[in-house]
C-alpha cells in the first residue's frame, strides 16, 4: 500500500513540476509576432514635406509622412495633399495654383538640391526632405 501512495505522490509531484515549468515558458508565437513588429517598425520610412510660396517666404504646410519602401513622390503627394496636375505637371497644391502669365510655377527640391526628374519618377528614400515652392521662374 505504501508503494501505491508513494507512486501517486511521485506522480502528483511530477505533474506539478511539469505544470509549473510550462507556465514559465514563453509563447513562441508571441516572440515571432514581436520580431515581425520590430522588423516592420525598422522598415517604416519617413520623409518631410514642406509646401511654400515665394522662395519659402510663406509656408503653406509642413508635415512628416511615413512612406512605404520605394514610394513615388507624386503618389505620396496626392495621398497627403490636395493636388491638381496635368500630364504629371503639378498645377495646384492645397489650392495654390500656378500662374503661367506671371511665370509662377511649382518647383521642388530634394534634400536642398533641385530635382533632376519629375515627381512621377522620383523614388523617395527614408529621411528625404521634399520642398515644393510656388515661385517665379524669372
Amino acid at each position: 500500500m505504501k508503494k501505491v501512495y508513494f507512486m501517486l505522490l511521485s506522480l502528483v509531484i511530477m505533474m506539478g513540476i511539469l505544470v509549473g515549468c510550462s507556465q514559465n515558458e514563453v509563447n513562441p508565437n508571441s516572440d515571432e509576432m514581436d520580431q515581425q513588429q520590430e522588423q516592420a517598425d525598422e522598415t517604416e520610412e519617413e520623409v518631410q514635406f514642406t509646401i511654400s510660396e515665394a522662395n519659402g517666404e510663406t509656408v503653406i504646410e509642413q508635415k512628416d509622412i511615413t512612406i512605404d519602401d520605394g514610394a513615388i513622390l507624386m503618389d505620396v503627394l496626392k495621398q497627403h495633399f490636395e493636388v491638381e496636375e496635368t500630364d504629371g505637371f503639378i498645377t495646384s497644391i492645397e489650392g495654390h495654383s500656378i500662374d503661367e502669365q506671371e511665370g509662377i510655377y511649382w518647383m521642388y527640391d530634394v534634400n536642398g538640391e533641385m530635382a533632376s526628374v519629375g515627381a512621377t519618377e522620383l523614388e523617395l528614400t527614408d529621411g528625404d526632405h521634399i520642398h515644393f515652392d510656388l515661385q517665379s521662374t524669372d
